[in-house]
């Protein structure tokens, strides 16, 4: 339903809210206004009818939390432009301090840069006015019906083909990502998100960053959830680089054949036996970047060949080619691990391309090979690169709250303008507080990097 309010049209439903603008006059508005760090009157109002549930066909869907992390609260929501049901994140406290400000500048400008089938996006960013909500950024995104986490612990039967179609569309995305120069940082099960048709999507850039191409420069090590993290950071390297991805990558392809977390330790330290248990002890070389306790940890330890029967053990699918391939992914020194994008060339994966390819893609590259029509696109056709990656430099001389602040409200308004939408949120919702109040992960509930400190 529709009301007419002061000439501007107002959708009567729920938490998101649509308003009708002349965009001419806001993009007028907002040049002078929103740069300058004060929300524009208007933009982002607040008056509508509580109606916290939207109606499609017979059906009847309530908005409610989905998920929640260490940076962020997602919410199912409806959304009027479209109407249907959208995924609404909340970054709270982003202007708390420079750095959590920066942090959420990155995901902002990830979110908004990436067009690609197998990265989500994002369709809206809303800075609210709302005095209860100020200092909280909310970003709209496509909702997606499942994760990777949830099918893996369900009872859905999974085929060897639905295992390659779903690594061939990480490792796709993942090439795109690191050609952009991004390390995501926390690939892991949860963070792939599904549609029934077996279409995936990688999320979550909050502890995503630019890649650093400087190796002087120390990266933390509070990234990556412990299951699905690399060595280089269990031991404590002062810098890494995308490979940590490619590792988690190794991780979610031994999960999907056997439906268990390979490596499932309680601590860092344990998480770093298990994984030697498997790949073998490492070279003096492969632990160049290692502080030295975790070295000496290592060098203790008895000498241990690679034990490639765990891997063939894994699933009575585990034949030669996926084994090959885990060997390759799940390899300790992360200079001689595959990239994404050598990763993608492995013979285990051609039969998932062509699938994809075939049935699945929204590109414009289709394949019918099978039938003989025509001929193979080439591979860096079938999966992009990214041809405007960001920037090493994008951080730089952002070291104030003011610059910072400024680049996230352009943000906002750049992705308003070019996707003519004009949502806001609606502070009348029954639903509200509950969403103004709602928290991330507590620090107790993120697992520490530190263990030999």
């Amino acid at each position: 339903m529709m009301a007419l309010v002061h000439g501007q049209l107002l959708w009567d439903r729920g938490l998101l809210q649509d308003r009708s603008y002349d965009f001419i006059g806001v993009r007028q508005t907002l040049g002078s206004e929103r740069f300058l760090g004060r929300e524009t009157e208007g933009l982002l109002g607040s008056s509508a009818v509580d109606i916290p549930f939207f109606r499609r066909g017979n059906s009847i869907e309530q908005e409610k939390p989905i998920g929640y992390g260490a940076f962020g609260v997602v919410w199912a929501v409806y959304d009027p432009n479209c109407d249907r049901r959208v995924a609404l994140k909340k970054l709270p406290h982003v202007f708390h301090t420079v750095m959590s400000a920066k942090r959420a500048l990155r995901e902002l400008k990830m979110l908004s840069s990436f067009k690609h089938d197998n990265i989500l996006s994002a369709m809206d960013i809303l800075i609210p006015s709302d005095p209860s909500l100020q200092g909280d950024i909310y970003v709209v995104t496509e909702l997606m019906q499942s994760d990777l986490h949830r099918i893996i612990v369900s009872s859905q039967p999974l085929t060897p083909e639905h295992i390659k179609v779903f690594i061939y569309q990480i490792l796709r995305g993942l090439k795109y990502l690191h050609s952009a120069h991004i390390m995501h940082r926390d690939i892991k099960p949860g963070n792939i998100l599904i549609n029934a048709n077996c279409c995936l999507k990688i999320c979550d850039f909050g502890l995503a960053r630019v890649e650093e191409p400087d190796e002087r420069l120390v990266l933390t090590h509070e990234v990556v959830t412990q299951y699905y993290r690399a060595p280089e950071i269990l031991m404590g390297s002062k810098h890494y680089t995308s490979a940590v991805d490619v590792w988690s990558v190794g991780c979610i392809l031994a999960e999907l054949l056997s439906r268990k977390i390979l490596f499932q330790a309680k601590t860092p330290v344990q998480q770093l036996e298990l994984i030697l248990n498997v790949v073998g002890s490492p070279s003096s070389d492969d632990m160049v970047g290692a502080c030295s306790a975790a070295r000496l940890f290592v060098q203790r330890k008895a000498h241990k060949p690679p034990n490639t029967a765990v891997l063939y053990g894994l699933s009575n699918d585990s034949g030669h080619e996926v084994v090959h391939l885990l060997c390759e992914l799940l390899v300790f020194n992360p200079s001689r691990r595959l990239s994404a994008a050598n990763a993608l060339t492995h013979p285990y994966l051609d039969e998932a391309r062509l699938r994809y390819h075939s049935f699945m893609c929204t590109c414009h590259h289709k394949v019918n090979n099978s039938l003989g029509l025509g001929a193979w696109p080439s591979d860096d056709d079938l999966d992009p690169f990214c041809t405007t990656p960001i920037g090493y430099n994008f951080e730089d001389q952002l070291n104030n709250m003011t610059h910072i602040r400024e680049k996230i409200y352009q943000l906002s308004f750049e992705l308003q303008l070019k996707s003519n939408r004009s949502l806001f949120i609606n502070s009348n919702s029954s639903l509200f507080t509950k969403l103004a109040t709602s928290q991330c992960a507590q620090p107790a509930e993120v697992t520490s990097a530190r263990p030999w400190q």
